[in-house]
């Protein structure tokens, strides 16, 4: 039985759907340890991140918590609810302080703290990343004038 034009194009089609399924199920593989997932410290622990796996976190520098030894930094992150250790080596931004906002790219490692790779501190007053400010309104310690915030003001350094 012979196929007729119109079958001839749809079989193609479909083949090209399938080909095109399949390289995007592999490139979004093979990228996956590549992309840094935004995560707060209660998200970390509920959805039990592995340690290794390279992703952001982001709340706020606990209050007494940061302490430095030469270029090493511990300071504890806390989304209201959950804190988490974390440790940076390296000179951190002028504007990191204790009670602001922080985004930290690093792993979580197996005795569950945060091993940080670069640390970003919030730039001014009015910005903080939408991630961030959504986590912690959800956890009811937003500290933001109001809700209608800015976002994307201001730098990181």
């Amino acid at each position: 039985m012979a196929l007729t034009r119109k079958q001839k194009r749809l079989s193609v089609i479909a083949g090209l759907g399938v080909v095109l399924a399949i390289s995007a199920g592999l490139i979004l593989t093979a990228l996956r340890d590549q992309i840094m997932f935004f995560y707060s410290p209660s998200e970390i622990i509920e959805q039990g991140i592995a340690p290794g796996m390279s992703i952001r976190l982001g709340g706020l520098v606990v209050d007494g918590s940061w302490e430095q030894d030469g270029e090493t930094s511990v300071f504890v992150v806390t989304d209201g609810e959950t804190d988490i250790g974390a440790r940076f080596v390296g000179i951190l931004p002028d504007l990191f302080r204790e009670g602001q906002g922080v985004v930290a790219e690093g792993s979580i490692q197996s005795d569950g703290t945060f091993l940080a790779t670069n640390v970003l501190a919030r730039h001014d007053e009015n910005y903080m990343p939408r991630e961030v400010a959504d986590t912690l309104r959800m956890e009811g310690v937003w500290k933001g004038e109001d809700d209608e915030t800015v976002y994307g003001e201001g730098t990181y350094q």
